[in-house]
């Protein structure tokens, strides 16, 4: 009888730690979307996608502005600013490739969708560059400066050019699905 109490005990154990381990999983997925939901927020309120893709432009920016402050020294700042850099450009860059660069294609902007997309892969050359680079490099920060530059002109044509062309030729029921889709978009990678 003993034998069958202890294998009772095992059994209401197992049951316990496996009901942990689901409301572990549950806790741990319902933070994980609240997380995505925070990070992608700022995008979702911002209005329209291209509205929506200023204020990203905008707060990548942010970041530029707050590595640039930074010594030779901070090696850690930099480290943690980049990667935030190239968390927020990346999703960034996954929204545009995905749906507005997409939506550019089928209506005429074929040629302009294409050229934004090859400078993505600078963008990508750039993050590599500077990762590559150790942090404390005094040719860090200036590569940082010619990787804005690059950055800023981007964001200029598809704000000042690009984005109200494609807005222009779009519906506002279209305008809305872009906008939505973004966002869909955007939450994959938040």
């Amino acid at each position: 009888m003993a034998t069958s109490g202890n294998v009772s005990g095992t059994g209401t154990n197992r049951q316990t730690a496996a009901i942990g381990a689901a409301a572990g999983i549950a806790i741990g997925l319902a933070a994980n979307l609240l997380r995505k939901s925070a990070v992608q927020a700022p995008t979702m309120f911002a209005g329209n996608w291209d509205k929506a893709l200023a204020a990203e432009h905008a707060a990548a920016l942010k970041i530029f502005d707050l590595l640039e402050e930074t010594e030779d020294t901070a090696v850690a700042r930099r480290t943690m600013l980049l990667t935030q850099l190239k968390h927020a450009i990346s999703k960034h860059a996954f929204q545009e490739e995905n749906v507005v660069y997409a939506m550019m294609r089928d209506h005429g902007l074929t040629e302009a969708a294409d050229h934004l997309h090859h400078e993505h892969g600078y963008v990508k050359q750039y993050f590599f560059d500077l990762g590559e680079m150790p942090k404390d490099d005094p040719n860090w920060l200036p590569k940082l400066k010619e990787f804005r530059a690059m950055i800023e002109s981007h964001m200029r044509e598809e704000e000042n050019d690009l984005f109200p062309r494609l807005s222009s030729k779009l519906t506002e029921e279209q305008n809305k699905h872009i906008t939505a889709a973004m966002n869909k978009e955007g939450f994959k990678l938040a």
